[in-house]
């Protein structure tokens, strides 16, 4: 346990490291619609797909033993949260110098309340739920990463609607409508 524990925060150290370089090189996250499209072509293959799943827990399975352990997963939550800092501040530093001036602070929270005025946003009005969230089975033990692997070839081909190995935009978006309307039927009456 203690060994784990060290290699967990080894590791989580090694990829806040890296994470503070790569803000650097990065300041601000690709939209929301295209983090899935590696390759930029406007849709999301399976490849891209299942990696993109099956890589962010290899990336916190510290003894690359094919299972995911809640203090790997822990690890690698406080790596993440060690990057967005990264970049939180890259993106404030306007001028790189490595700190934050009043007039730099302020600019970040004025161009802030523009964006939240251009979508009708109130100050706090948006509820975002972040954190939180378990990752598949953690509740009930290690996640096993083959697992994971397969059940996300199941869920792309649950999208890729004509079958062609890729999803597009709109797939993805009659698949949400489809899970809103799932949601939305009364459950049927149990006798």
């Amino acid at each position: 346990m203690k060994r784990t524990l060290i290699v967990g925060g080894l590791a989580a150290m090694t990829l806040a490291a890296g994470g503070a370089a790569l803000a650097q090189q990065a300041p601000q996250d690709p939209p929301r619609a295209a983090r899935g499209d590696r390759d930029g072509d406007g849709r999301i293959s399976k490849a891209e797909f299942v990696d993109g799943r099956v890589g962010r827990l290899s990336a916190v399975d510290a003894n690359r033993d094919g299972t995911v352990t809640r203090e790997e997963m822990q690890a690698g939550r406080e790596a993440r949260r060690a990057q967005g800092a990264d970049r939180a501040f890259a993106r404030m530093d306007a001028d790189g110098n490595g700190a934050i001036t009043r007039a730099e602070f302020d600019a970040v929270r004025a161009e802030r309340g523009e964006r939240r005025a251009e979508r009708g946003e109130r100050r706090g009005g948006r509820a975002m739920h972040r954190g939180g969230r378990r990752g598949p089975g953690m509740e009930r033990g290690p996640v096993v990463i083959a697992e994971v692997q397969a059940r996300a070839e199941q869920g792309f081909a649950r999208v890729d609607a004509n079958g062609d190995g890729y999803v597009t935009a709109e797939e993805r978006q009659a698949q949400r409508a489809e899970r809103r309307e799932r949601r939305s039927r009364p459950a049927p009456a149990s006798e």
